[in-house]
């Protein structure tokens, strides 16, 4: 392996979930080049890649399918605010209480809590006929936060993912 496989291969280990961009920012390799050495990695089965609409998301091997789902959500901020706000809520939260507690409008809240909840992450249970959210596989999302903190928590984002995903 290249010292090149190695710092891409080190980013990824310490980021996962990191997109292309991320990646060629904290290499500072141009995109051509970096393209080529993840085909290689993934190739030989180094780092792994899943796909989805309009971005690849880039992961150690090791990292399970359900840990990429809660990792992805985490390294987004509004679906991160929802998974803290119901993890500190052993009762749920309805929907204007969640709104009130990630200061988004209603519906970028209602987007991204439709996203986490098809993920499997949240639940809706009805209490005394009210729709209530809970975090489902809680201990799997406190394992990640604590084995991957403060890369994903405390990691700044701009919001500019929010203003394109709620178009």
């Amino acid at each position: 392996m290249t010292e090149r496989d190695l710092q891409i291969k080190q980013i990824i280990e310490k980021s996962p979930g990191i997109q292309f961009r991320e990646i060629m920012r904290s290499s500072g390799l141009k995109n051509g080049v970096l393209s080529h050495y993840l085909s290689k990695l993934e190739k030989h089965g180094i780092i792994k890649v899943i796909r989805g609409p309009r971005q690849a998301r880039f992961y150690p091997p090791h990292i399970s399918e359900d840990e990429s789902i809660v990792i992805k959500a985490l390294r987004k901020q509004t679906p991160r605010d929802l998974l803290l706000a119901l993890i500190k809520e052993e009762g749920g939260l309805e929907f204007s209480q969640l709104v009130k507690k990630v200061k988004k409008s209603q519906s970028t809240v209602s987007l991204y809590l439709s996203q986490i909840i098809k993920d499997g992450l949240v639940e809706i249970r009805f209490v005394s006929l009210k729709k209530r959210y809970y975090i489902k596989k809680r201990m799997l999302v406190d394992k990640l936060i604590e084995d991957y903190r403060p890369r994903l928590l405390e990691r700044p984002t701009s919001g500019f993912e929010d203003i394109f995903n709620s178009l």
